[in-house]
């Protein structure tokens, strides 16, 4: 099999190693041998449920607020919800793209392009993981129940966005952080300014870091007929990605000032160094360059939890 050599598909990994032979098709059309899509779908809904539950504990315009056994409970329910999740949608993407999978060689070992599992398997084990995202879902209130059924739509239209639109990465944003509409509404039943001022934060910094590991493909894109940001930014992608880091850690910032009052933005500003050094780091034309920065993007989540829960 021949694959990049700066690509994550790696044929030593755990699932090769030791997964059955009947169960490796399975694992590897969920991606569980990439956890990188696991954390940047989670850490969205964490923020949102840190910061809308006080943290650890903090000093709000209400008062001290801290999160509570429900509060962790709910955040232990997204976690496994955001590995349930994921694996639905890679499947859909993948249902989508067979054919165009087969044309793209970091993409044509995939189970469903490769032969290796029928249609039929996949929606089987597609429709089983959205079962028991249904379970993890009606255990919170109703307006994130509401919210869950919502963003079905937008996970079964992205991989057709590629086909449609330059900005793919875009829309992705608006799905990798619909939880944080449904963290928030788990926490508060309601959504407010600061939510909508987070969401937005999370659209602009998976537009950003979807456009950079976007660049590591742009030539399989191009004999595939797929669009992305990646083409159309060509040369000025730092500019581009840039701009939507610093917007997104500004209305990051806005976001948990209200909630928080100015002192919070002292604590965001490891992460804000941290795009920083994205951008001093990242090389658009080195695919492998490209891929590191892409994945170094659950740091930059993980900085920003620590300081939504001190």
């Amino acid at each position: 099999m021949n694959i990049k050599t700066h690509t994550d598909i790696k044929l030593d990994n755990w699932i090769h190693l030791y997964c059955p032979e009947s169960i490796k098709p399975y694992a590897y059309l969920a991606r569980l041998d990439r956890p990188i899509g696991i954390w940047l779908l989670l850490l969205p809904g964490w923020w949102a449920i840190a910061m809308s539950s006080g943290g650890i504990i903090a000093m709000s315009s209400g008062g001290i607020i801290a999160m509570n056994s429900s509060d962790w409970y709910i955040l232990f329910l997204f976690a496994i919800g955001a590995v349930v999740m994921r694996a639905a949608g890679c499947i859909i993407n993948d249902l989508w793209d067979r054919e165009l999978d087969k044309k793209v060689k970091r993409t044509h070992t995939r189970p469903i392009a490769a032969g290796d599992l029928s249609i039929k398997q996949a929606f089987i084990f597609l429709f089983f993981l959205l079962f028991l995202g249904f379970i993890i879902l009606i255990q919170m209130n109703v307006v994130t129940v509401l919210l869950g059924f919502l963003c079905l739509p937008l996970i079964i239209a992205y991989p057709l966005m590629k086909r449609w639109t330059w900005w793919p990465q875009a829309f992705l944003g608006f799905v990798f952080n619909f939880g944080v509409l449904m963290g928030w509404t788990a926490i508060t039943g309601i959504i407010e300014l600061p939510t909508l001022l987070l969401y937005a934060s999370g659209i602009l910094w998976t537009l950003g870091y979807d456009t950079i590991y976007a660049y590591q493909d742009r030539e399989d894109d191009v004999l595939a007929g797929i669009k992305s940001t990646a083409l159309k930014f060509g040369e000025n992608a730092k500019i581009w990605v840039c701009s939507f880091f610093c917007f997104s850690w500004l209305l990051l910032s806005l976001s948990a000032i209200i909630m928080f009052k100015f002192h919070i933005v002292f604590l965001l500003l490891p992460a804000a160094l941290h795009l920083y050094w994205q951008m001093k780091h990242w090389k658009a034309d080195n695919a492998e360059s490209s891929l590191n920065i892409f994945k170094s993007n659950m740091i930059y989540g993980l900085l920003v939890l620590v300081a939504f829960l001190i």
